[in-house]
């Protein structure tokens, strides 16, 4: 039977799990029957080069970079990412025909109960800017180094013992029927990555009927969120060295904005709230100026807003 539409995605389990969730959205959607829905599944870059912070290799290109070629091709119809990470300013010619419904948008502590409860000059195994200063503006004492993998690899570097504690999104476990990993982490004192818990699926813009087809399934509040987040990360010009985190939360048509700026050592950490309408992100704008004018040289020199 040929498919009604192919789905290009990276081969890394929990990418096929996304790819997977989203083919049984569609096929429920459209009433197809799964061999209408085609998962097509790529190696991508940032899978391959293991031994280097992301930011040193070409940032989260590296994880779009080769669906990016076959959606261009027309080898594949439309792309399935994790939302937290696309780079911010993608090619003109892709855009996100939907957004799923967002899941756990928590960071899970994988290692200790709580942040607290870090033993003291613990090792800290993470290759994500936000959640090492996040973690050395809360714990000065810890020692960060870089972790990078799948699910499966980080956790097995922990249980080696390369590192006492790591953090990994609590979505991704839950996808990966592994909820019973860790301790998530509550937003009212550890702030997530913008776009976390989200999967967006991106196809070309000239592509009228994948665009129909992916509609069907875009979740209209997770959309409001992720335009918002999205916003405040291209006018703070936040790249992968940049430790930004932020929740944003919606209510009917109302959101509330919550982010915060961090120095590399984590020293340094400016915060701003806001409210505003689904689709007005000029107050979200306002916030990204606000916290970039208050923070100091060592937390501006990390953003490319030209502040």
């Amino acid at each position: 039977m040929r498919p009604k539409i192919r789905l290009g995605t990276r081969n890394s389990p929990l990418a096929m799990a996304q790819a997977v969730e989203t083919q049984g959205r569609l096929c429920a959607a459209h009433g197809w029957s799964e061999d209408e829905v085609e998962l097509v599944p790529v190696v991508a870059s940032g899978d391959k080069v293991l031994d280097r912070p992301l930011a040193e290799i070409g940032g989260k290109a590296l994880w779009t970079k080769e669906l990016d070629v076959w959606l261009a091709e027309g080898r594949i119809d439309a792309s399935v990412h994790s939302a937290k990470d696309v780079e911010t300013i993608r090619p003109h010619e892709f855009h996100f025909a939907a957004f799923l419904p967002r899941a756990d948008r928590r960071d899970a502590l994988v290692g200790a109960d709580s942040i607290d409860a870090i033993p003291q000059g613990a090792i800290v195994g993470t290759s994500a800017p936000r959640r090492a200063s996040q973690l050395l503006n809360l714990r000065p004492d810890c020692k960060v180094v870089m972790f990078r993998g799948n699910v499966a690899t980080r956790l097995g570097k922990l249980e080696a013992g390369e590192a006492d504690v790591t953090f990994l999104a609590a979505a991704g476990l839950e996808r990966l029927g592994q909820s019973d990993v860790g301790n998530p982490l509550n937003t009212g004192a550890w702030i997530p990555a913008a776009a976390q818990g989200v999967i967006a699926l991106e196809c070309r813009a000239g592509d009228a009927e994948t665009t129909a087809a992916l509609a069907a399934i875009d979740h209209a509040q997770t959309r409001g969120e992720l335009e918002a987040e999205r916003a405040l990360l291209a006018q703070l010009g936040g790249t992968c060295h940049s430790p930004v985190a932020v929740l944003c939360e919606a209510d009917g048509g109302a959101l509330t904005m919550r982010a915060a700026l961090f120095s590399e050592d984590g020293s340094e950490r400016v915060e701003g709230t806001v409210q505003f309408s689904k689709g007005d992100h000029a107050p979200v704008e306002a916030l990204a100026d606000d916290l970039l004018t208050r923070a100091g040289e060592n937390i501006r020199q990390l953003f490319n807003s030209g502040q």
